[in-house]
């Protein structure tokens, strides 16, 4: 299913853009795509697009405390994937509210572990749909090159 959002992500930067359900559907059939993780991915895919009037309040992206896991979670996510997004948090890229957002995203995937990789494409995903102007040159740099400096191809 990540490979189908990473379809959807690079193709429709804004998702009011993209065309409409059924459209999608065949497109993305016509790639080879399976019928059950199309429909999965445009199910998590409009999700995406409503986060922003989600059962979240505003006032948590100003929240101070600590962020206790529930078990489910910690089931979804190795203690790598809870590090990269706590320093997320502690650089700054990431407020509690947005991290609220990506943990909605990796419980939403049908995955038991969702990988240290796809959480790094949940968190661009999340913050670009936020903010479809803002370049994330850290994130993309963790996601696209192997920490030398260079791209991996």
């Amino acid at each position: 299913m990540l490979e189908i959002l990473i379809f959807l992500f690079e193709s429709y930067p804004q998702i009011e853009l993209a065309p409409d359900r059924d459209a999608l559907t065949v497109k993305l059939h016509a790639a080879g795509f399976n019928p059950i993780e199309i429909n999965q991915a445009l199910d998590w895919f409009a999700d995406l697009g409503a986060l922003s009037s989600s059962q979240y309040p505003d006032s948590l992206a100003q929240h101070q405390g600590t962020r206790i896991y529930a078990e489910t979670e910690l089931a979804r996510m190795d203690v790598a994937s809870l590090g990269f997004l706590m320093f997320l948090e502690q650089a700054g890229i990431l407020n509690p509210l947005q991290r609220e957002w990506v943990i909605d995203r990796i419980l939403a995937l049908d995955d038991a572990e969702v990988s240290l990789e796809k959480i790094k494409w949940i968190t661009l995903m999340v913050l670009w749909r936020q903010n479809p102007n803002q370049n994330y040159p850290l994130l993309e740099d963790m996601l696209f090159n192997d920490g030398t400096g260079l791209a991996v191809h």
